[in-house]
C-alpha cells in the first residue's frame, strides 16, 4: 500500500496542494484503509459510505469532517480515477467565524513580546503586506523590488501575486539583514540556514500572544485580516484588497466587511432621517 501513498502525495504535488493539505488528505486516506483494513483499490462506494457512517457517530468538527471527506475524495477521484465512488458525498456547511482583527496596540504589544529579532520581523512584516504565515518565512531578496516598491510571492495554488513594499518596511527589512545575515537567499532563516518553518513560528506567535496579555485567541493569520481591515477601514477599494491578499473569489474578501467596527459605526441609519 505504500506504493498508493506515494502516488497520492504525487498527485498531491501536481495539484499544487499545501503542505498541511498534503499531511490533511493522507491521514484521512490512511485511516480509510486501516478502518476496513483493506487496499482503497480493492473497494468501493458501499465500504467508502460505510466509513462515513463510522465518522458521523465521531465527536468532530464540520470543518475537520469536510477534510476526511475531502481526503477520499482526492483519493478516488485523482490518484486511482473512479470518482463514482465517492458521487455521493454531501459537503456539510462550515458555519463562517469573524476573523480576529487586533487594533494596533495589540500588535505593537505582541511584536515587543517576540523574543527573537528575526520572528518579530517575519510578523512585522505580515502586518505589513497581508502575506500568509508560508508566504513569509518563503521571502527571498530577490522578491523584493524597492525601485516599484513591491514584493512578488507565490501564495495558494502556485498563483503568483504582488504587494506593497512600504518605504519604512524596506528600511527595517534592510536594516534586519545587517544585523542578522540571514542564509542567502532568503530574508527570514533560523539557526541551520533555512527558511522559517510556519510551525515553529505559529508556536512563537503563541506564546508572545500570551506574553504579551492578548485576551482573546488569534494566529498569525490575524495579522492578515488586521492588514486587510485597515486598508478597508482606510478606504481602500475591495478588488484592491482582493489583489493584495490573493483572494479568488471577491465574497472573501467581502468577509472584512463584517468586522470593520469603524465602517459599522458609520453605516447610516433610517432614524436619522426622521422627524423628532
Amino acid at each position: 500500500m505504500d506504493l498508493l501513498w506515494r502516488w497520492m502525495e504525487q498527485d498531491l504535488a501536481l495539484a499544487r496542494r499545501a503542505p498541511f493539505t498534503t499531511r490533511v488528505y493522507l491521514s484521512s486516506a490512511r485511516a480509510f484503509a486501516a478502518f476496513h483494513g483493506r487496499h482503497p483499490g480493492d473497494m468501493g462506494q458501499a465500504e467508502v459510505r460505510a466509513w462515513v457512517d463510522h465518522l458521523r457517530g465521531i465527536p468532530m468538527s464540520p470543518q475537520r469532517f469536510r477534510q476526511h471527506l475531502s481526503g477520499l475524495a482526492f483519493l478516488y477521484r485523482k490518484t486511482l480515477g473512479r470518482p463514482e465512488v465517492v458521487s455521493f458525498f454531501a459537503w456539510p456547511a462550515i458555519p463562517r467565524k469573524l476573523p480576529a482583527v487586533l487594533d494596533l496596540k495589540e500588535v505593537a504589544a505582541l511584536l515587543e513580546a517576540v523574543p527573537h529579532p528575526t520572528y518579530r520581523m517575519l510578523f512585522r512584516t505580515m502586518v505589513a503586506t497581508g502575506l500568509r504565515i508560508r508566504e513569509a518565512c518563503r521571502l527571498r531578496t530577490c522578491d523584493l523590488d524597492p525601485a516599484r516598491g513591491l514584493i512578488r510571492t507565490v501564495g495558494k495554488g502556485g498563483a503568483e501575486r504582488q504587494v506593497a513594499l512600504p518605504a519604512k518596511l524596506l528600511k527595517a527589512l534592510r536594516r534586519h539583514c545587517r544585523e542578522t545575515r540571514p542564509v542567502a537567499p532568503w530574508l527570514f532563516t533560523g539557526r541551520l540556514g533555512r527558511p522559517l518553518d510556519p510551525d515553529h513560528a505559529r508556536r512563537v506567535f503563541r506564546a508572545a500572544c500570551r506574553a504579551s496579555g492578548l485576551a482573546r485567541r488569534a494566529t498569525p493569520h490575524a495579522l492578515r485580516h488586521t492588514y486587510a481591515t485597515f486598508l478597508l477601514e482606510a478606504g481602500a477599494d475591495l478588488r484592491v484588497i482582493q489583489a493584495l491578499l490573493g483572494h479568488a473569489s471577491i465574497r472573501s474578501t467581502e468577509h472584512y466587511l463584517r468586522v470593520s467596527t469603524r465602517l459599522i459605526a458609520k453605516a447610516p441609519n433610517p432614524l436619522d432621517q426622521m422627524p423628532g
